[in-house]
């Protein structure tokens, strides 16, 4: 699901444009070394944390259909996560890197979801919607520690926060029945074995499926209704 999502922010990015001009978009960690080998402009997106939104987690499940419509399985509920990126922008300038980033801050602020051409793999199966919230006053994960950790000094950055669905498990279901059924019980002495009959047999030799069956005389008296044998 991870992957999905970055290839979803890519998506979105390169929709608007940014960073546009022969400019670069990488996931990387943007450590020391990363920036010694950047030679271009380049927006950096940094996924630096992931927590379960553990006030979405719900039973129960869904089915899961083929293209025709025939029920092919179970899927167990999804899982939420909430994915935080870290979003950069890198150029030899200061001026550039805020231009860069003001572009970065209008794609974000209009777009509240992922749009469907977005979404690859399991987000496009599932058909959740996946929430974007940017530039949220922080929650405690303090950013100048990530980049003391890093070995970077500090840039301006936005924070991006991504609440994605993990696809529950798949049980797969047997396959469709697509023949009749023939029952067969067993022969008495001298007697070939009776088979049940559906409407629209053609015969004794059709189908697995017998012609009717003629009634056999009673062997003794019968017994009037009313009254007694006669």
């Amino acid at each position: 699901m991870i992957h999905e999502v970055d290839e979803a922010i890519r998506r979105m990015l390169t929709a608007a444009g940014v960073p546009g001009g022969g400019g670069e978009l990488s996931f990387e960690a943007p450590t020391k070394d990363w920036s010694a080998r950047r030679n271009a402009p380049t927006v950096n997106v940094f996924l630096y944390d992931i927590r379960e939104d553990v006030p979405r987690r719900h039973a129960g499940g869904m089915e899961v259909h083929d293209d025709e419509g025939v029920l092919v399985g179970w899927r167990g509920p999804a899982r939420w996560f909430e994915l935080a990126y870290l979003l950069t922008a890198w150029t030899n300038r200061p001026q550039d890197e805020h231009r860069l980033l003001s572009e970065l801050l209008a794609c974000l602020v209009r777009t509240e979801r992922f749009a469907r051409e977005w979404l690859t793999g399991s987000l496009a199966e599932l058909g959740l919607t996946v929430v974007l919230n940017s530039a949220q006053p922080p929650d405690g994960r303090a950013t100048s520690e990530m980049w003391s950790a890093m070995g970077g000094e500090l840039k301006p950055s936005i924070d991006l926060r991504i609440i994605a669905p993990l696809a529950g498990e798949l049980t797969p279901a047997s396959p469709p029945v697509t023949e009749g059924m023939v029952l067969q019980v067993a022969a008495e002495a001298g007697e070939s074995g009776r088979r049940l009959r559906y409407e629209g047999s053609a015969g004794a030799d059709s189908g697995g499926f017998a012609v009717t069956r003629p009634r056999l005389p009673a062997s003794g008296p019968k017994r009037r209704r009313g009254g007694g044998i006669g």
